[in-house]
């Protein structure tokens, strides 16, 4: 059974969005004792210069302000950490994924912390969790020649050391809404929970 699952929503729509009644029915299917919400709507803002330079300054001769540079992204990741399953609502917007989403994985992506590099090639450091992506979109099919944001979440994940990845789709709405929710209720009905 799974205990603590984090919940990302990306889409821009608050009212009416099918992928936060995705991540609803998926919360449901799993039933788990404990969920975190993370609204990206509430804005997490773009790493900068200062942020950048926060990062890499090593974390024992940090600044009072670096830390408090560094703040949310340590309190993102903390999130990911403390999570069993993280669940990660998103349209694709024009072949990719929102750009708040974009912004929450600069914040969680951090070399030391989330993955490290060998000799061999980088190292994800949370291992041992599932992630579940809750994807609509109007046109675009999900794993199509056009959908940049599944693979590259995908890739994303399997960076930071998240390989159990499963989809939860609901693509090409505006082509054919109802072979559309029916795609959707046939993934929500492999979840394990």
């Amino acid at each position: 059974m799974t205990k603590t699952v984090l919940r990302i929503d990306a889409s821009a729509r608050t009212e009416g969005s099918v992928t936060r009644q995705l991540a609803d029915a998926v919360i449901d299917r799993i039933a788990p004792t404990q969920v975190v919400s993370r609204d990206l709507t509430q804005t997490v803002p773009q790493i900068d210069g200062t942020w950048l330079a926060a990062n890499m300054t090593p974390a024992d001769n940090r600044t009072e302000d670096q830390r408090a540079t560094l703040a949310l992204s340590d309190k993102l990741i903390e999130e990911v950490r403390a999570a069993d399953t993280i669940v990660i609502a998103t349209p694709i917007y024009n072949f990719g994924v929102p750009s708040s989403l974009k912004a929450w994985v600069d914040m969680i992506a951090r070399a030391g912390v989330t993955f490290k590099y060998t000799e061999t090639g980088p190292v994800g450091l949370l291992e041992g969790k599932r992630v579940i992506f809750t994807i609509a979109s109007g046109g675009t099919e999900v794993d199509g020649p056009i959908d940049f944001a599944t693979p590259w979440l995908r890739h994303v994940m399997a960076f930071v050391g998240i390989t159990d990845v499963q989809v939860v789709r609901s693509d090409r709405l505006m082509v054919d809404a109802e072979a559309s929710k029916a795609r959707a209720d046939e993934d929500l009905a492999k979840l394990a929970a």
